[in-house]
Formats: structure tokens, sequence, C-alpha cells
């Protein structure tokens, strides 16, 4: 698969970069400067780009003075991605923080309510940056994507971002017998997938537990008993590099800004609610609605750090609104009238439709 990662050297203009990071900045302009030179010049994209629009802080309209600008959009491939030998997925171009994706990729995302994709065809008329007819269309078709498996993933990505909150928040509060005990549960979510590609396997097992600590600076640490025969080694040392990865995140503790961390934290409690809000939306109106205009009074008061005590800990009003939105995507989801899955008859059509087009230039 071909992913280009795009590391070059600051340009000449990124004085003007940086100069436009206001709030009220032309993104139009942006895409003129010399940075942004690729999305012009490079074979892939000029004239074969769908659409091109703003991510991230700026398209759910949650930006504020130090927030990053994002880029995300879609291309039509190549006649060789589709006639020939290459393969192209996505492009991201780090010094700009941007991504544009294949059309074959973005389609499969769609198709599976992947909620960062969803939200490129959700934003509103003037955060388009870029846009064909075709890209109109895929805009205009959005419904086509959407089926009862946002729960899923809207809910995955949510409780994602739930369990970072609970994770920092425990490395802060809790005495230490009790953060090994949020490490090893926080080890054995990690661990959940692996144990459900080896589900029914005989490829041997692994035991963890808490007990009485043997280093001396510890009251209790967990052990580990671990039994394997013919295990892929790839898979084995994905094993100890997730438990590996947990277990650092929490040595950190005492090691923080504290100040950078709970700007973080504020983050991930505001883009948790959003995710929320946006799974309502798309279950209930068979909308994709990412700038969030009229919930932006409740985001940015969790984004400022309204609902944070000076512990550092969530308010119970945070925990309040918490469980009010995961009550309203249980009834959303009871009530959805969206299908099981999304519309593939016509999404094949569509995907037929365009890539006609990449290959001949002719629409069907």
């Amino acid at each position: 698969m071909e992913t280009i990662v795009l590391l070059s050297p600051k340009s000449p203009d990124s004085t003007i970069h940086v100069n436009l990071k206001g709030m009220n900045m032309d993104f139009k302009t942006l895409l003129q400067t010399t940075e942004y030179s690729f999305i012009r010049n490079h074979k892939r994209f000029g004239n074969r780009i769908m659409f091109l629009g703003i991510g991230g802080s700026y398209a759910y309209g949650t930006n504020n003075e130090g927030s990053d600008i994002d880029v995300r959009g879609v291309a039509l491939q190549l006649p060789s991605d589709l006639i020939g030998l290459t393969e192209f997925e996505q492009y991201e171009d780090d010094k700009t923080d941007t991504v544009i994706y294949g059309f074959n990729k973005l389609v499969k995302l769609l198709m599976e309510c992947n909620p960062n994709i969803c939200e490129m065809l959700g934003l509103d008329e003037d955060q388009h940056l870029i846009k064909s007819e075709l890209g109109q269309e895929l805009i205009d078709n959005s419904r086509m994507f959407l089926s009862k498996r946002a729960i899923k993933s809207f809910g995955g990505y949510a409780d994602a971002q739930l369990r970072r909150l609970q994770n920092a928040i425990a490395r802060d509060t809790l005495s230490q017998s009790d953060k090994e005990k949020h490490i090893l549960k926080s080890v054995m979510n990690a661990l959940d997938d692996l144990n459900r590609r080896y589900s029914g396997k005989d490829a041997g097992s692994i035991r963890l537990y808490i007990d009485k600590a043997e280093k001396p600076e510890l009251d209790t640490e967990i052990f580990v008993d671990a039994d394997y025969k013919h295990f892929p080694l790839r898979d084995y040392t994905e094993l100890w590099g997730t438990m590996r990865t947990v277990v650092r995140d929490y040595d950190k503790i005492g090691k923080r800004n504290k100040k950078k961390d709970n700007n973080h934290l504020n983050k991930h409690a505001m883009h948790l609610i959003r995710l929320f809000m946006m799974a309502i939306d798309i279950l209930e109106k068979g909308e994709i609605i990412t700038h969030r205009t009229n919930d932006l009074p409740v985001l940015l008061a969790i984004r400022r750090g309204d609902y944070m005590l000076a512990d550092g800990t969530f308010s119970p009003e945070f925990y309040e609104l918490l469980e009010e939105y995961e009550r309203k995507l249980d009834e959303a989801a009871g009530k959805t009238m969206l299908p099981d899955k999304p519309d593939r008859k016509a999404v094949e059509c569509f995907v037929e439709r365009v890539n006609w087009y990449a290959v001949t230039g002719e629409l069907l």
C-alpha cells in the first residue's frame, strides 16, 4: 500500500502559516502558501481532489487560540490504482496536519461509520476549501453510508476517550494499591482484542493478578504467570508491548506538566460528549453534523475547564451530563430507523460511477 508521509523542513512561508492561525482566518488563502503546494502539484491531487475541508477543532467550532489547523480530504484514484499495479490509501503531510484519502479507502471507512471519516461529510458549506461536482455528490449521498454500525463505532471512540480520562485521574488521585488495581484493569481491557483473536486456540495462557509487592517502595504489585507454546513472535511482542505501554504511562506520575495535562483532559472530556452528540444526530436524524453550532456553549465550557475541580478530577455535574448523553444514545439506538448495515448496492453504484470517471474522464 502506498502511504506517503511528508517530513520536509520549514518553508519560507511558515511565518504566513503562523500568522494565519487566528480565530477568523481565511483558510483558502492558507492553501496558496508554499507549505500547501503539494495539494496543487502532486500528481495525485490538483484537479483529482474531490473535496478538501477543515478538520479537528475548527471543524467542530471548538477551536481556541492554540488550536492546530487540520485539513482533510479525498482524491480520485489514479487509473493505475484501478486497472494497473499501483495502490493508494492515504497521503499524510505532518507539517501541515493534512490527510488526503484515496476514494476507495474513504468509502470502506465510511461503510464502517468511522467517526473521523464521517465528520468529513458533515461540514458547513464555508468549511469546504475545494469541492468538485463528484465531491458534492458524495456529500449529498452521505446517508447511504449510515447504519446502526454508528452505535458501536462512535460508542467505541467515546469509550476510548472516557478511559483516557479515568486513567489520567487514577494516576493522580488513587492510593498506590488502588492504582495497581486500576493498572490491572487497564491492561486486561487492552488485551481483550488479542484474547478474541486467539479464542479457541491452544496457544497457551497468561494470568495477571495482584499480590504483596516484592519491591520495597510498593505495597502491592501486579504479577504475571505466562505459559505459551508455538505463539507467533510478532503477536508475543505486541502482547508485552501493550502491557509495557500501560505501565509506563502510569509511571509518568509526578513528571507531568499538570496545567498542560489538565488542558488535554478537558479536551478529551469535550470530545467524549461531542461524540455522543454526533452519534445521536446520526441515529435520530440520519444526519452528520460536524460543526456543533447549537452545542458550543456546553462543549466550550468543558474545554475551558468549567467541569474540572481543583484536584484535577471532574465534577459530579460532568458525570451527570455524561450519564444523560449515554441514556440519549441508548434511546436513539433503540428507536433509529437506520438499517443494520449500509446500503451496499447504492454504495457500489456510486463507487462504479466515480471510478469510471477516474479512469475515463467521463461520467456514467
